[in-house]
């Protein structure tokens, strides 16, 4: 469930009451928080105050909350603004937030729970599983699912989808929903990554524990672990400190975002947590604690497409480098709500950002608060002038196998993949305030641009123009 949205310069106009409100879990905290909520003094404290400020700043949100763990303690846990703006009730690191697509991972270690009970094979087909199910001919094994290689359509591309997003579809009409259009390639052919697939896995799930997806994690995972602030969030149930979700309306103030029903996202993006216990799912994760070791080991490793080629994805995790490290990690995003958890195994550093608003980015903050804590210079992204026809010539609609991308000439500016295009120099550029994501406009004959590669997390993937 992931979604991206253009800046508006209308954004900077933040109301300034949220500024000054700013709430930083410093000093004495709350008599009913945990001990580790007061954990933010010391110098990594004060940085992770003017980053989280500088974010509420220049891409506004109602509220964040940010947990930073190394050496498998916690050294920061607080919250920035409000999670509830119309009651103004403050965001803490106790908040709960929908986590959108961070819910993968809990859908891959509840499916490798079931691996080790000797309940499922991932080698085995789809139908062996859901025999029902139309694979159109092709053998899905269930591994395809879990690392975005299966083919499947993606329901959350299909317009047919969002016609009925607020209504609460079952499983039947779910399935139906994505199964009769055609695969997009076959199985093992390329990475795409795919709602459908988690959709399944729950479906899937379900099935093989004779619980529902909800009944199976709170058992299994969630009260095991003691996370006592995850939940299938639905709309209906009352849920202690949840916050609201916010987008930017057109005027630059902020406006409750759309009804979405949560019966839909399910497998794939249903979870709400607060960043404590996520930093603690983490924990719990990398020390064998919520699967086996073993477990964790498959989770964490890169699959092979038919011909050979990596994938940088394992089970619900995306398996990448910044900062000179190996990085594992995952971002999600819902209506009025985006999220990052990423963990550095070898620096033993996690981080969890968690905002309550679709202008939020949780990435870059979280990249920021990585490198604060592992005593690195935050880098700038520096414009340069670039005459308009070196801009031009990069406009146009570009796809790399999947879900093309548009890059068009506005105002003077380049805007795509959700952002105004920085440019930096030499056909380089950057999404706006981003300077770890890199997109280089190839040069070609005749002044064209023949691909852009993007990278990120240490990952390259090139997107072949299509048309002007």
């Amino acid at each position: 469930m992931i979604a991206a949205m253009y800046r508006n310069p209308l954004w900077r106009r933040m109301p300034d009451l949220l500024i000054p409100a700013l709430l930083l879990a410093c000093g004495s905290p709350p008599a009913d928080s945990p001990a580790h909520d007061g954990r933010a003094e010391g110098p990594l404290a004060g940085q992770i105050h003017d980053l989280a400020r500088n974010a509420l700043r220049e891409h506004p949100a109602a509220g964040i909350s940010i947990g930073v763990q190394q050496g498998g303690e916690v050294v920061f846990a607080g919250g920035f603004g409000y999670a509830d703006l119309e009651n103004e009730i403050p965001a803490t690191a106790d908040t709960v937030y929908r986590i959108g697509s961070v819910t993968k991972q809990f859908t891959a270690a509840a499916a490798m729970l079931l691996v080790e009970e000797g309940k499922l094979d991932l080698s085995a087909d789809l139908r062996e599983y859901l025999p029902d199910y139309d694979t159109q001919g092709f053998e899905v094994p269930v591994e395809r699912l879990l690392n975005h290689t299966s083919g499947i359509k993606g329901y959350t591309e299909m317009p047919e989808f969002w016609e009925r997003s607020r209504l609460d579809l079952g499983h039947e009409a779910m399935l139906e929903l994505f199964s009769e259009p055609p695969f997009e390639f076959e199985p093992g052919d390329r990475y795409q990554y795919n709602n459908s697939g988690y959709y399944l896995l729950g479906v899937l799930i379900e099935r093989l524990s004779g619980m529902s997806y909800t009944e199976f994690l709170e058992a299994r995972l969630f009260e095991p672990l003691g996370l006592e602030r995850t939940h299938y969030l639905r709309n209906g149930p009352l849920v202690p400190g949840r916050a609201e979700g916010y987008e930017v309306g057109e005027d630059g103030g902020f406006v409750n975002d759309e009804p979405l029903s949560m019966e839909l996202p399910y497998a794939a993006g249903s979870l709400g947590a607060s960043v404590l216990d996520l930093l603690a799912w983490q924990r719990a994760l990398a020390a064998g604690r919520a699967v086996s070791s073993a477990g964790y080991e498959r989770m964490t490793a890169r699959g092979s497409l038919v011909n050979g080629d990596p994938v940088h994805y394992g089970y619900g995790l995306s398996l990448g480098e910044e900062h000179g490290l190996a990085r594992v990690s995952h971002g999600g995003g819902i209506n009025g709500f985006r999220a990052q958890l990423a963990y550095y195994p070898e620096a033993e550093l996690g981080i969890a950002v968690l905002i309550n608003a679709g202008s939020g980015r949780p990435g870059v903050l979280a990249n920021r608060i990585a490198r604060a804590a592992l005593g690195m210079e935050q880098p700038a992204v520096n414009e340069v002038e670039v005459p308009e026809p070196d801009l031009r010539r990069c406009a146009g609609t570009y796809d790399p196998g999947r879900s093309p991308v548009t890059v068009r000439f506005e105002d003077g500016s380049l805007f795509g993949f959700g952002a105004r295009l920085v440019p930096v120099g030499g056909g380089v550029f950057h999404p706006d305030d981003d300077p770890f994501t890199r997109i280089v406009c190839e040069s070609g004959p005749d002044d064209s641009a023949p691909a852009l590669t993007l990278t990120s997390g240490g990952v390259t993937t090139r997107y072949p123009r299509v048309s002007d």
